[in-house]
């Protein structure tokens, strides 16, 4: 499948110069089609045959599946979530932090990598330590000495805020020889870039569907590297967290599952496993050599001045220093053009992946140059 050809397929797309993927991303009608029909198949026929609650985990076990697939991981290591910041929450809750533990971040974090680390101080009296960046850039002498007292490492796979590349597997080198564990946010990856959470060697790696991958919102994924998980005891419990829900005396499911609690909707899942089998089919290979193509259309327009991310290709998120943020994102979408403002750099961020076209790189420059 072509990437053309799927774009043909996103309502979304057909009126919109949409550049906001980074945010969220709109699904093709074939992804909708699979939640829609999921929904109705667990509402309508499995009640008078195998019954909702095993359609519901049919649905379940293959999102595990695809995601493992996607992520080169075993399905015993993927436990479903509804969202990159339910994953780390539901790490942050697994442990028995106190005031001797310390949580490390960067500064280039979402606010899913930010709140939950704030609360543990609030509760426990954890120590917080943020790691400064420039640029985006992280320098790994300061990863190197503050690994030293670290319990456990926050890091972004893909800045959001920047658009670069961390260096994931040297920093969980570090950090590792140091005794700590290292969460991954890589929700800006799946689906614009290759996984592979075993080259990462990280001990959790949380992302969802709804952005790069162009899956449904409500469907997440943490991936917990085998036998990590015996040393996490879960906020919350349910019968998926369970080897056998009618025990005497429970105990935790295998693997990533003791994370997963209760009931939920099979429909965003069965969506986020058609949508990761639609770009799987288009390749995620192609996908990004698309996405470096139409950056380095995007960042030949932008003068050196304003551009805040790399020259040099690293991802589709593409940081953009104008003089009134909010006011350009106004101004872009009467013109039909979706980006989305930063907090912190103040600039706007136009995310691009493999199914935008080289007019809408065109509209977007073309809008910009009123901006400057």
């Amino acid at each position: 499948m072509d990437p053309i050809e799927l774009r043909e397929s996103m309502p979304a797309l057909e009126s919109t110069v949409y550049c906001n993927w980074g945010a969220g991303g709109p699904s093709p009608r074939r992804v909708v089609d699979a939640a829609e029909s999921a929904l109705e198949y667990h509402e309508y026929e499995a009640p008078a045959a195998e019954g909702m609650y095993p359609a519901a985990f049919d649905a379940y076990d293959e999102a595990r599946a695809a995601v493992a697939d996607l992520l080169g991981a075993a399905e015993s290591e993927i436990a479903l979530t509804q969202s990159t910041t339910d994953g780390i929450n539901r790490i942050a809750s697994a442990f028995d932090w106190d005031e001797d533990d310390v949580v490390v971040r960067t500064d280039l974090e979402h606010s899913a990598g930010i709140l939950p680390w704030q609360r543990l101080k609030r509760e426990y009296g954890v120590e917080v330590r943020v790691l400064e960046t420039e640029g985006g850039r992280l320098d790994l002498e300061d990863v190197t000495a503050a690994a030293e007292e670290a319990t456990l490492f926050c890091i972004s796979s893909l800045t959001w805020t920047h658009g670069t590349r961390l260096p994931i597997s040297e920093i969980v080198d570090i950090t590792h020889d140091a005794g700590a564990l290292v969460l991954v946010d890589a929700v800006q990856s799946p689906g614009q870039v290759p996984v592979d959470v075993r080259e990462w060697g990280a001990d959790f790696v949380v992302a969802a569907g709804h952005k790069w991958l162009l899956g449904p919102f409500g469907a997440g994924f943490l991936f917990v590297r085998d036998g990590v998980e015996t040393d996490l005891v879960p906020a919350a419990i349910g019968y998926r967290s369970v080897a056998d829900e009618n025990a005497g005396d429970y105990q935790y499911a295998a693997g990533a599952r003791r994370l997963e609690v209760g009931t939920e909707s099979p429909a965003p899942y069965a969506g986020l496993t058609e949508a990761i089998g639609v770009l799987e089919a288009v390749g995620i290979e192609t996908i990004q050599q698309r996405i470096e193509m139409l950056t380095d259309r995007l960042k030949a327009g932008v003068p050196d001045e304003r551009l805040l991310s790399p020259r040099e290709y690293e991802s589709g998120l593409v940081t953009i220093d104008v003089d009134e943020p909010e006011t350009t994102v106004d101004r872009l979408a009467d013109r039909g053009i979706v980006v989305r403002p930063l907090p912190t750099p103040d600039a706007i961020r136009t995310s691009v992946h493999a199914f935008n076209s080289e007019e809408d790189v065109d509209a977007v420059l073309e809008a910009l140059e009123d901006e400057y």
